[in-house]
């Protein structure tokens, strides 16, 4: 007899994402395999065979242990999600011959909460799984609010602990109603393309954060930790009405599935992933477009004529992309014309990354200021520059949209 059905979709879902990280680790090893080191310490890419042999042969290396199998962290906080991940990560690791570890973060936002991180530890030694690491943040106040700084502060943690035992990937426990919630934040706040598709089963420096379970409902992972008499922690403020997404989960998706009827979940859950591979599309389209709209400042259009003196709106010559400071001296050139030829998604994913790289920050550059830059190109009246937060300022100046960092009067 099979385990519950509950239980097996969990390791089902484990096991198809570490049969992924290996396929990248097995990859990756081929890859210093193919370019490494030959047998006298010396690299053998780009080297004739017959000067290898041309040379001595020292005596045969004494042979090495074989490197440890690869590492797989699952990041826990003691919830039903994140406890049947743990489960399902002790069981199919071993199978597929990969160490399974996990870690637990204490946020340090309640009371007992470092003695709860600690019962969570115990829990994923008991498992099997080792290491096990509890590792203590300071959540700082940020213009986000706090579920932001507390998630920044958490993946900067997991980076930390990840780095230091090599580890090659570490797995969230976020489900299909997660990312359901994820999408109507984000219709909420009407930001796009981007915002609609929801959280990435892989993403993180080289793909290190795998997402099983966004295929896999609430429910499911909840039964499965019941069957397995797995204890679990219900973490009070998922259930407290002062953060946005409490009040998504328990207020707003239930009154929707009261007026639309049941599907609503797997619906946004869909949305995500094509919303994903819209956007992952309109991305790549952007990084094309973004090279032939940049200008380097003070270069000269094509009939030879320096910027400065170009009131024309003809193309200018194309330069290298200014650097993530904000290009020379803090200014971002766009071509007006290219920009204007654009289509509108393209052109605006474009005007958004020039006002970052020019110092304003994303989390507090919205629709309305990309809509207002937007204006500079396809309705320009002679308007006064922008002010965008960040200090940061958008002008239009003849055939060119000038991007600034340090305008005094635009907001921090």
């Amino acid at each position: 007899m099979g385990p519950h059905p509950a239980v097996a979709a969990i390791r089902l879902a484990v096991r198809r994402t570490l049969h992924d990280v290996l396929s990248a680790h097995d990859l990756s090893a081929s890859d210093v395999s193919t370019h490494g080191v030959g047998a006298q310490g010396v690299s053998t890419h780009g080297v004739r065979s017959a000067q290898l042999t041309a040379a001595p042969q020292p005596a045969a290396p004494l042979p090495t242990e074989p490197p440890p199998p690869p590492l797989v962290l699952v990041a826990c906080s003691g919830g039903a999600d994140s406890m049947a991940l743990a489960s399902a990560l002790a069981f199919e690791a071993p199978r597929l011959g990969l160490r399974a570890g996990g870690v637990t973060v204490d946020h340090g936002l309640q009371p007992g909460s470092a003695e709860r991180a600690q019962d969570v530890a115990d829990r994923l030694t008991d498992l099997g799984l080792a290491p096990v690491e509890t590792v203590a943040i300071q959540v700082g106040r940020t213009n986000t609010g706090p579920e932001a700084a507390a998630r920044e502060a958490r993946y900067a943690a997991l980076d930390a602990i990840a780095d230091r035992h090599g580890a090659a990937a570490v797995l969230l426990g976020h489900t299909r109603d997660d990312q359901a919630e994820t999408v109507l934040l984000g219709l909420a706040r009407g930001s796009g393309t981007r915002s609609l598709s929801g959280m990435a089963a892989v993403s993180g420096p080289g793909g290190r954060y795998r997402r099983p379970f966004l295929a896999v409902d609430r429910q499911t992972t909840r039964k499965a930790c019941m069957v397995q008499s797995l204890p679990v922690w219900d973490d009070p403020h998922n259930a407290d009405p002062a953060y946005t997404r409490s009040r998504v989960r328990h207020e707003a998706l239930p009154a929707l599935e009261k007026a639309l009827g049941k599907g609503v979940i797997e619906a946004l859950a869909r949305t995500a992933q094509l919303s994903r591979d819209d956007a992952d599309a309109l991305d790549a389209w952007t990084d094309d477009a973004e090279r032939a709209v940049v200008r380097t400042p003070g270069s000269t259009d094509e009939a030879g004529v320096p910027d400065q003196a170009d009131g024309t709106g003809q193309p200018g010559r194309s330069g290298p992309r200014p650097d993530a400071a904000g290009g020379a001296d803090g200014i971002v050139e766009l071509d007006v014309v290219r920009l204007y030829a654009l289509p509108p998604a393209v052109r605006r994913r474009v005007l958004r990354r020039a006002a970052i790289e020019a110092g304003s920050p994303a989390g507090s550059l919205f629709a309305r200021h990309i809509e207002e830059m937007d204006r500079l190109i396809t309705a320009w009246r002679g308007q006064r520059a922008l002010n965008l937060p960040g200090r940061v300022e958008v002008a239009r100046q003849g055939g060119r949209l000038v991007i600034r960092h340090g305008s005094p009067n635009a907001p921090n």
